[in-house]
């Protein structure tokens, strides 16, 4: 099998040639790709002489890197790893075997039970599993460290996936396009480590938070448009039940409305209620159409095992 190693890179003129060494070393048989996202230092000049092929994306942000590996790069494994060496290069092999034989399309490294001191900060940690578990609960239940940036994917995952987001969000829409179309996904413990001295994150604890989280909501009018409308529904019907109990209590009483105002107020409510409804009927029926014809693009490509 043809295996790609895909390594988006922003200023890890610190690390770069580690990754870089640890990959060839661990998979001397891949091709190790570098695309580099505007760097402002030698983390071109190092990565080239460390062996890898560079590219370019000159569209700021991660989401537009994958956007631009998985459209060029064609391979049967793709390996995508981020470019700070803080994942485990030697648990390569492990991962890929499980996916050719299990068949799967996915396969994420997870740094959930790592040991190493100040690998992991509290921060990013506890966003992390807030995260996780809100797209747990929306689309399902089957990855725990969601924004790890250590997976191993087949081709027919890469080549289906409509890649949207331009930045560290896209992690998220990676796993909610795994959990949408029910593919075959599993994951791994690796180690993960600290970075290097003088490497800083280029991760905004509340800015990507905030970001993340409402790629969440936007992949769930997405994908489960229902749902959300459906609430949105439940909501507005709950309110307009509460402003009209009274005013109808008073009508059986009395025969009178004495607060219209507060009726016409509930009235209106009630029907952009139904009118929210409606809407996720409509979009879910769209969402349905679509998901069967990613799910057909996805099938035109053999299982990695196959």
């Amino acid at each position: 099998m043809n295996i790609a190693v895909l390594i988006p890179c922003y200023n890890e003129e610190h690390s770069i040639t580690q990754v870089v060494g640890d990959f060839r070393a661990a998979l001397p048989d891949a091709l190790i790709y570098v695309y580099d996202n505007n760097s402002r230092d030698r983390t071109v000049e190092l990565a080239r002489a460390a062996g890898a092929i560079v590219r370019h994306e000159p569209l700021q942000g991660k989401g537009n890197v994958v956007r631009r590996m998985f459209s060029d790069i064609e391979a049967d494994i793709y390996v995508m790893v981020d470019g700070d060496a803080t994942y485990h290069a030697a648990s390569a092999p492990a991962m890929i075997a499980r996916l050719v034989e299990e068949n799967l399309d996915m396969v994420v490294g997870s740094r959930l039970h790592s040991e190493e001191t100040g690998a992991f900060r509290a921060g990013h940690q506890l966003g992390n599993h807030l995260l996780t578990g809100f797209v747990a609960r929306l689309f399902g239940d089957r990855v725990k460290d969601m924004l790890s940036g250590y997976r191993v994917f087949s081709r027919r995952f890469v080549k289906s996936f409509p890649a949207m987001s331009t930045g560290f969000e896209t992690e998220t829409e990676l796993v909610v396009h795994a959990l949408s179309l029910s593919m075959p996904v599993a994951e791994m413990e690796t180690p993960y480590f600290a970075r290097p001295e003088g490497s800083v994150s280029k991760l905004n604890t509340y800015r990507d938070g905030w970001r993340i989280l409402l790629t969440i909501l936007k992949l769930l009018k997405r994908e489960r448009p229902l749902a959300l409308f459906g609430s949105i529904c439940a909501t507005l019907a709950a309110l307009a039940a509460v402003l009209a109990g009274p005013i109808i209590v008073t009508f059986m009483e009395t025969g009178l409305v004495p607060r219209f105002p507060t009726a016409i107020l509930a009235t209106g409510i009630m029907i952009l209620a139904f009118l929210s409804l409606t809407a996720g009927i409509i979009l879910d029926t769209v969402t349905h159409g679509r998901r069967e014809t990613k799910r057909l693009h996805y099938l035109s490509y053999k299982a990695p095992g196959g």
